[in-house]
């Protein structure tokens, strides 16, 4: 018989976390019963029929904060009152909080929560961050275990939030399944050098540092992903006269056929957890260049060194080029070394599926299923 299991999340949306769960329902399922919590009804990626559905609601994504903290309590005891499972996984801060204040409440399932992100850069700033620092120091040592996804978001749990129980499992990705959609034909690109980043359009992505970027490039940038920014960023591309070399493309069902034909992969964020946009790039054996945020970037492109360095320039490291965050000037030479160094290019692109496997599916999952079997 198989035990039975839960994951809750806040939806099943176009995002990394989400990614990761739509992987995990997919795989578990061979041994696991699984019921999917949601609060939000929108499901992005395909899931097994095999899967139950239980919405605790079907909220508004744009409601307030004090909303969302004031329901806490109440979306928990619905959490208690319908989950009998033997085991209860969580992704991202509310869902982690709803899953531990269930526990609280007389849940009997084993509580597992999952961190996607760096809690100090996350929440540094304004009241909601505060409120987030203080549940996330105060409810996250009361879970079972905590599964951080990269060794810097480990370290600022254990060093920043009073955590104990902490284990680094990094984003799982679909080897297969990347081959197989990224050999789909598509016509977007013309004869130019062309760069390509994958995103939602927020400020953590800095997705403006590109386009500025692109001022002194030859060469063209295309964007994809959706967010709150869209218009923001649609109009700055225009103020800089940049339409004819900055495109968004808007929300992809199938990334990989774009990323397959572009010449290198560039990522622009302040801060992230562990970014499966590096690991899709890396499949699609694509050059990289990325900001040294915290955390990922560093663990992926350069695993030999320190996380906790602090670039303060250029870095050429083993598997892409780090530049430090929010720095247009290095950004920009680090662009012009890959579009006008092939040597280099080429010897990025032979060692990209060297360095992805490392991340395959059937390891990460397997270290998924020894620590919910713990």
């Amino acid at each position: 018989m198989k035990k039975k299991l839960s994951i809750l999340i806040y939806s099943l949306a176009n995002g990394g976390a989400e990614r990761v769960v739509s992987i995990l329902l997919n795989t578990l399922k061979e041994k696991y019963e699984i019921t999917l919590f949601l609060m939000n009804d929108t499901v992005f990626y395909d899931i097994s029929e095999e899967i139950k559905i239980v919405y605790l609601e079907k909220s508004n994504p744009n409601e307030s904060g004090i909303k969302k903290l004031l329901k806490l309590p109440f979306l928990a005891w619905k959490l208690k009152k319908y989950n009998k499972n033997n085991i209860s996984i969580s992704f991202m801060n509310r869902a982690n909080y709803i899953n531990i204040l269930a526990k609280i409440f007389g849940m009997k399932s084993r509580v597992i929560i999952s961190e996607r992100a760096m809690p100090s850069f996350q929440h540094a700033n304004g009241i909601q961050g505060k409120i987030n620092r203080f549940l996330i120091k105060n409810l996250y040592s009361k879970a079972d275990l905590i599964i951080a996804n990269s060794k810097g978001n480990t370290c600022d749990l254990i060093e920043n939030f009073n955590c104990k129980k902490v284990e680094t499992i990094n984003n799982p990705i679909d080897l297969e399944k990347i081959k197989e959609l990224s050999s789909q034909k598509v016509e977007f690109r013309d004869d130019s050098f062309t760069f390509i980043t994958i995103g939602r359009l927020d400020k953590g992505k800095n997705h403006k540092l590109m386009i500025d970027a692109m001022q002194n490039i030859e060469a063209k940038l295309y964007i994809i992903g959706d967010g709150e920014l869209k218009d923001e960023l649609e109009n700055h591309i225009k103020s800089l006269s940049l339409e004819n070399k900055v495109t968004l493309l808007g929300k992809q069902i199938n990334p990989y056929k774009f990323l397959k034909q572009a010449d290198c992969f560039l990522f622009s964020s302040n801060y992230e957890g562990f970014p499966n946009v590096l690991l899709e790039a890396l499949a699609c054996n694509l050059p990289i260049i990325s900001t040294d945020c915290k955390s990922g970037p560093r663990e992926i492109l350069s695993p030999n060194s320190d996380i906790n360095f602090k670039l303060d320039k250029i870095e050429i490291s083993e598997y892409g080029i780090l530049v430090p965050i929010n720095d247009c000037k290095n950004l920009t030479k680090s662009m012009n070394i890959i579009i006008n160094n092939k040597i280099l290019r080429e010897r990025y692109k032979e060692k990209t599926l060297k360095r992805v496997e490392y991340y395959s599916l059937d390891k990460i999952v397997k270290k998924f299923e020894d620590n919910i079997s713990a």
